[in-house]
């Protein structure tokens, strides 16, 4: 059997594409930068306000590795989407022939605390990607405007929750129930009508939930890893039995770029891992893995504490991702046991990154 790779023929198809990522300092971002980097002779214009989340040492780090003249694609514009002018102004520095729009404010207990600021970056931040999007798009010659797409990342918690039973799929309602999601549903919303409306040419993606090195700390995965090597208790909301699907970020990132090369214009793609696991389960593999590679007098389970339920803690995410298998040809690579063992071991040899997040 042949398989075709599908950078390959993304770069036969174009000539040192310019592509603008918003959001390229985060983690998702900072994985698709790389991969684009690594194999693609793309122009990446990085769009990142440089929030509290923003950090750009994967990025420069892969740099090192290779070709001097690969620093010269990769340019970072510190740019707030909220800002109307300064995304014009990207807009027009970048001239792209791709948008992959990934920033987001997306941590479910900040936007608790404080959710003005997930509307802004969320959906005002959206709306003013897309209007500077619009007016790019229609001065394009008409080859390039041929070519031109915009992906949206969104997630699977825009369509709430699941019980026991069944699975997320493009087709599902929305039924946001954070601020957080009900600010990602209503971006999701702004794309869809802007290519309806106004004929931008959209793609939407929404994924479960990603892990891997480079997280910033505060998401469950690197917080249960740095508060046990740091002998900190490990706090699990409610009863620990909420369920994800988890989808280890090289996998998203793989998809994503399938999704923007080959995906058909106005179409959904819903993009998981196929791995469903309980908090209590994600932890305690945490737990059992140290055990193993970096034992103490005790298990690190002696460190688990359960806390007050999250306020709307959705039980459950499930992503049905056939449409993506049947039309795109991709699926993970990764197991969970794969990818959490490379993470628990990354995050071991890099304490010094994550320790400048550590107040």
């Amino acid at each position: 059997m042949i398989i075709i790779n599908t950078m390959d023929i993304f770069q036969n198809r174009f000539q040192n594409p310019k592509i603008l990522v918003t959001g390229g300092a985060g983690f998702i971002g900072g994985a698709v930068i790389r991969k684009l980097l690594k194999e693609s002779d793309s122009i990446i214009f990085n769009i990142d306000k440089m929030g509290y989340a923003s950090d750009l040492t994967s990025i420069n780090q892969s740099l090192l590795d290779l070709p001097s003249e690969s620093n010269e694609r990769h340019n970072l514009l510190k740019v707030n989407l909220s800002n109307k002018s300064e995304i014009e102004s990207a807009f027009k520095k970048a001239n792209p022939d791709f948008v992959m729009h990934l920033a987001a404010e997306s941590h479910v207990d900040r936007s608790i605390t404080g959710p003005k600021e997930f509307i802004n970056s969320n959906i005002v931040g959206t709306f003013n990607l897309l209007e500077a999007a619009r007016e790019h798009y229609e001065h394009l010659s008409y080859e390039r405007k041929s070519n031109f797409k915009l992906l949206h990342i969104s997630t699977d918690e825009v369509f709430g929750t699941l019980g026991s039973e069944g699975k997320f799929n493009e087709n599902t309602p929305y039924d946001p129930r954070s601020p957080y999601s009900a600010s990602k549903a209503s971006s999701d919303h702004l794309v869809s009508a802007w290519q309806h409306t106004f004929g931008l040419p959209i793609l939407i993606t929404n994924c479960s939930n990603n892990y891997g090195p480079w997280q910033y700390p505060e998401k469950l995965i690197p917080k249960t890893i740095i508060n046990a090597l740091n002998n900190k208790n490990i706090p699990i909301y409610g009863n620990g039995k909420n369920i994800r699907d988890w989808l280890y970020v090289e996998d998203h990132a793989d998809a994503l770029i399938k999704v923007l090369i080959d995906g058909e214009i106005g179409e959904k793609y819903c993009i998981g891992g196929n791995e469903e696991k309980t908090n209590n389960e994600i932890v305690e593999l945490i737990c059992n893995f140290l055990d193993e590679i970096q034992p103490r007098d005790d298990s690190y389970k002696r460190l688990i504490t359960y806390v007050k339920d999250r306020k709307g803690h959705d039980f459950r995410y499930s992503i049905e991702a056939n449409k993506i298998k049947k039309m795109l040809n991709w699926t993970p690579r990764f197991s969970f046991n794969e990818g959490i063992r490379d993470t628990v071991n990354w995050y071991l040899d890099n304490k010094k990154w994550f320790s400048k997040f550590i107040t």
